[in-house]
């Protein structure tokens, strides 16, 4: 599949990608919040199973067709070990190991390996107005590091780790674009949840100790559970598989960049941390990158009327 041709999120889906970016960036602080008090993959499967099953009675209560066709279940697995086993198991790992916004910023260079990737397997074009995006965006990553790449040096494990989560989530992003597949994206969401999260329970059960009740936490870890099951699993992943499924994939992870910047300014709402003055030089590149994907681009006129 290629969407070559366009080079913006289709307008139908900004208010969505608004809700996404501010819900979605505001859980990193929230997961540094939960491993405080949970084990990572306990808390990773908790989360994943109860995604799904808000997804599958959501799918359920709207009379939504929920069956896998026989064709599909070999991409839906391979899909789900890329776009969700790879990135929950190595981005709770990294956010255990260094400050949860630095974690945002290494997770979200996503956006250029998926641009990267999508040139190369899906022949999107890469077209002067995503190198401007992505340029944008990836300076405003930079910068947002700026003085941290000693602390990240002080933890260079979660920095591979992080890293490692944005290239394997870029190649889910692309096979989702590569294998469209015809089910709803409610029930789409909650099956890859359902697969994805069974590596994750393994991993649990094999190598954790630990309760999986999160009625048994402190407050803080608690309400960090709690916002990862209902609103950044339940909620966060079924958008972003709506927009994924209907927006070029290079458009798509450049969509996401505002998440990390969103991640940072929230850590210090949660967390105590501090925003610098580069933050918000940070945030001006980042807007900057997300115009090229969310303005319009002006048709010529000899096509208009070609079209007509």
């Amino acid at each position: 599949m290629s969407d070559g041709g366009r080079d913006t999120l289709p307008p139908k889906l900004l208010g969505l990608l608004v809700v996404l970016t501010l819900t979605w960036g505001f859980n990193w602080p929230m997961i540094k919040l939960a491993i405080g008090g949970m084990a990572p993959m306990h808390f990773r499967t908790l989360c994943l199973a109860a995604g799904a099953v808000a997804l599958f009675t959501m799918a359920a209560a709207g009379g939504i067709e929920w069956r896998v066709p026989r064709r599909e279940w070999g991409r839906l697995v391979l899909i789900a070990l890329f776009n969700l086993t790879a990135w929950n198991i190595l981005s709770v790992y990294g956010v255990a190991l260094m400050a949860s916004g630095r974690a945002s910023i290494l997770g979200y260079t996503m956006p250029m390996w998926s641009v990267l990737a999508s040139t190369w397997f899906l022949g999107e074009r890469f077209t002067p107005r995503r190198a401007v995006g992505v340029a944008l965006g990836m300076a405003g990553m930079l910068l947002l590091l700026g003085s941290e790449f000693h602390a990240m040096q002080r933890a260079p494990l979660g920095a591979l780790c992080m890293i490692a989560a944005a290239i394997l989530w870029a190649i889910g992003i692309v096979l989702i674009r590569k294998w469209a597949s015809g089910m709803p994206t409610t029930s789409y969401t909650a099956w890859q949840m359902v697969v994805g999260g069974v590596p994750i329970f393994a991993l649990a059960l094999a190598f954790e100790d630990g309760s999986f009740n999160p009625f048994a936490l402190a407050p803080g870890p608690m309400l960090g559970v709690f916002y990862n099951m209902l609103v950044a699993f339940a909620f966060c992943h079924w958008a972003w598989m709506k927009i994924v499924q209907n927006a070029p994939a290079g458009v798509a992870g450049l969509a996401t960049l505002m998440v990390p910047v969103v991640g940072v300014f929230s850590g210090a709402l949660v967390l105590g941390e501090t925003p610098r003055a580069t933050d918000y030089a940070a945030l001006a590149l980042v807007v900057g990158s997300l115009a090229t994907v969310l303005i319009p681009q002006r048709r010529p006129v000899a096509r208009m009327e070609a079209d007509a």
